[in-house]
């Protein structure tokens, strides 16, 4: 390609450019959550958890063992990165933990996205 043919292009690409419609504007400790929750998320078998858990608050582990078709010892360990990054607190019920989606957590996602698109 020559310059003129570059050129052209270059400025018609220029032309054809939508203003920007939104911003990724997150300080460091926001940019690090956010992108920690997407990360947790954004495992098949976690996003199953989390799904499941919309219609399932207050469920014990063995309650997701018997959704998934993996060991407790591999579901145990979805639940623990879900609760890091946020998405998810448990509650201590005798010799069982039942887990639940954190609301606050998932209202701040929301408001993130939300100020980013």
């Amino acid at each position: 390609m020559n310059k003129a043919t570059r050129d052209a292009r270059d400025t018609r690409d220029a032309r054809n450019v939508p203003p920007a419609c939104c911003t990724i504007d997150l300080d460091g400790a926001e940019r690090e959550r956010f992108t920690g929750m997407l990360k947790a998320a954004g495992n098949p078998v976690r996003f199953e958890i989390l799904s499941f858990l919309v219609t399932h608050p207050g469920c014990i582990t063995g309650d997701i063992v018997s959704h998934l078709p993996i060991a407790q010892a591999t579901v145990s360990q979805h639940l623990k990165v879900l609760r890091t990054a946020g998405w998810i607190e448990g509650e201590i019920e005798g010799p069982a933990v039942c887990y639940s989606l954190s609301a606050d957590a998932i209202a701040w996602f929301r408001l993130t996205v939300a100020r980013i698109f």
